[in-house]
């Protein structure tokens, strides 16, 4: 955890990444961002300050989302004949679970509506996840919008790395650091504490020995030792 900006009430996500943006060195870094952020605005403030983005499409683009859906639709009907596209496939066994992620990226952008809005604009991706579990299966398709280069490699990482946020990091908090159990409620104590408890998460990851984190907390919570190992290194 870097940073974070606080949202009021009478706001949202889409004012606060700017400010986010603005506080980080982002120059030579690949920026991904779910699709609330993925605005005109934003993609030009990523590019201005010398890094890549990924972005999610949903309904708030809705336009350029059906334009999306269509272009891939389209080039699997046809196995790709008109369209080049790299491409790349994943699979992952854990405990009687299947997943196949196979990912698609192309610079082939001539049926997106107005594609110069977006600055840096130069590809665009899809990812399709199959999952088998008890039998059942279920099948996710995101799209998305990229200013880098047609790498499936790249663009699959990007992705698989954003999506593991959930569980590095708003999982962790939940379950271990019961964030979502807190009844902190006033003034600035709830972020004064969610700042605490990424500072906490952060110092557990840079402690080096091979338990979990709840271990971690209670082994600092029992030993002075053991917390000032995890403070002060």
């Amino acid at each position: 955890m870097l940073s974070q900006e606080a949202t009021s009430e009478k706001t949202n996500e889409i004012t606060a990444i700017p400010k986010l943006l603005e506080l980080l060195e982002l120059r030579g870094c690949l920026v991904t961002i779910d699709a609330m952020g993925c605005q005109t605005a934003i993609a030009a403030q990523i590019v201005a300050q010398g890094a890549d983005d990924v972005l999610g499409l949903k309904g708030n683009q809705s336009t350029l989302q059906e334009a999306v859906e269509d272009d891939w639709t389209v080039a699997q009907q046809a196995d790709f004949a008109h369209v080049q596209a790299d491409f790349t496939e994943e699979l992952d066994k854990d405990h009687g679970r299947v997943e196949v992620r196979r990912d698609w990226i192309t610079e082939d952008l001539r049926t997106l509506p107005d594609p110069a809005r977006w600055v840096g604009l130069r590809s665009i991706g899809m990812v399709e996840r199959t999952c088998v579990s008890d039998g059942k299966e279920s099948l996710e398709r995101r799209d998305f919008i990229s200013s880098i280069a047609p790498d499936a490699a790249r663009f699959a990482h990007a992705v698989r790395e954003h999506w593991g946020v959930e569980n590095r990091l708003h999982w962790r908090l939940d379950v271990i650091f019961g964030d979502d159990a807190s009844r902190i409620r006033k003034g600035q104590a709830p972020a004064i504490m969610t700042s605490v408890r990424h500072l906490s998460m952060n110092l557990f990851d840079q402690e080096g020995s091979a338990i979990s984190l709840a271990k971690k907390r209670r082994k600092a919570a029992w030993n002075d030792d053991d917390r000032a190992k995890v403070v002060f290194g």
